[in-house]
């Protein structure tokens, strides 16, 4: 390839990573960018995992073997097999310079002429011939293997490779992954940041569960999928009891620590439901959004979760809500409906100090409460009054 063609390779590399929303389309730009900048036929993006001392393969794309899956779960190698890579991966350039990348090929160790980079040893024959017959086992002539560096660490590996009848890559195009690899590296990092500016974004700070904004766009994507394919979307609403007389008698500080408690009391009944959210909506208020288990595994999981929190040390339990599609709540056509729904099923499982959840559809009371959402501050207070008598105390909770 022409300079004029890297050049605008390496362009549009960066701008397809720069483009990416998710960690995952920022692997496959980075791979699909460097397969195209290379002529290859395959590549792959692996990020080491010093803890397990492995690199995991995150995205596989171009031509793939049978085994290999595009995001796989579970494709990983030792470092230990490879020397030449822990001389590039150890925690700090010792010479203070960029890793280079270094080719190999299917020919073996024998053939002439085939570098690995002007920096560390090539590998032993008999890792060379396991990472060969790797090669030839795929139909594949050759490779060539950049390593990524982030922020001045090992991060991973670049690699991609050419089918047996290509031209066999030589050092222009190590050189050149090299660069790419710089690349990849610029585009993982702004792919971080944006993650963690997305959790601090999506994340309540005092539990680290997900927060109001968080639900609120789940139960968007939720219910468009209840409209197409009919998947069960079930809320459960939670207000922990006697939070305000904690933070009176022992301080707020113990008022939050019962929060975090309760958080994670949440959490864990919430990973008893496939895909569950568990959220804090605000204050004492909590939720957990599902998609796909039935209204009966929902109300089960709920009828824990209250169980669960009367045993914690601080607090008096908790008012628990429910309202699922699963159930005869009539059309859903908002995320707002929903909660209005099991926000109303909470106020009667507060108003009656109720010790397991009351669930919206299985109560006639909750469902005329329900019917029509309010859209006046009239409504609003008609909607607040139909509330029963022992429960129209409690402050109204708009979604």
């Amino acid at each position: 390839m022409a300079v004029d063609g890297r050049l605008r390779a390496v362009v549009a590399l960066a701008q397809a990573m720069a483009a990416a929303q998710t960690p995952q389309e920022s692997w496959r730009a980075a791979a699909v960018g460097a397969c195209g900048a290379l002529a290859g036929s395959f590549a792959a993006l692996s990020v080491w995992e010093r803890e397990r001392g492995r690199l995991r393969v995150l995205v596989n794309v171009g031509e793939r073997a049978p085994e290999e899956e595009e995001f796989p779960e579970s494709e990983a190698y030792p470092v230990n097999r490879f020397p030449e890579i822990t001389e590039f991966l150890h925690e700090r350039w010792a010479g203070g310079g960029e890793p280079e990348a270094w080719v190999e090929t299917a020919a073996g160790p024998a053939t002439p002429g085939r570098g690995y980079g002007r920096q560390g040893a090539p590998p032993t024959d008999a890792v060379l011939w396991g990472r060969v017959a790797a090669l030839r086992r795929r139909g594949r002539g050759c490779c060539v293997v950049a390593p990524i560096v982030l922020h001045g660490r090992a991060w991973g590996e670049l690699y991609v490779a050419r089918p047996e009848a290509a031209a066999v890559f030589d050092r222009e195009d190590a050189d050149f992954a090299t660069v790419l690899a710089s690349v990849v590296a610029a585009g993982i990092a702004q792919t971080e940041r944006l993650e963690e500016v997305r959790k601090l974004a999506f994340t309540d700070p005092l539990t680290g569960l997900a927060n109001r904004r968080a639900v609120d766009t789940r139960l968007d994507e939720a219910l468009e999928r209840h409209r197409s394919d009919g998947a069960v979307v079930s809320l459960v609403v939670c207000d922990v009891n006697g939070l305000k007389r904690v933070n009176d008698t022992q301080g707020h500080a113990v008022g939050d620590r019962l929060l975090e408690r309760f958080g994670s009391v949440l959490s864990l009944c919430g990973a008893m439901l496939p895909g569950a959210l568990a959220a804090r909506l605000g204050g004492d208020e909590f939720c957990l959004v599902t998609v796909g288990p039935s209204a009966d595994e929902v109300v089960d999981v709920a009828g824990q979760l209250c169980v669960r929190a009367k045993d914690l040390e601080l607090g008096e339990g908790v008012a628990c809500g429910v309202a699922s599609t699963g159930d005869p709540i009539g059309e859903v056509r908002s995320a707002r409906r929903l909660f209005r729904l099991a926000d109303a099923a909470q106020y009667r499982a507060k108003a009656a100090r109720s010790p397991k959840p009351v669930v919206a559809g299985r109560d006639g009371t909750v469902m005329r409460l329900a019917d029509s959402p309010p859209r006046s501050p009239q409504d609003r207070r008609r909607f607040r009054d139909a509330r029963p008598e022992e429960s129209r105390g409690e402050p109204w909770s708009e979604p």
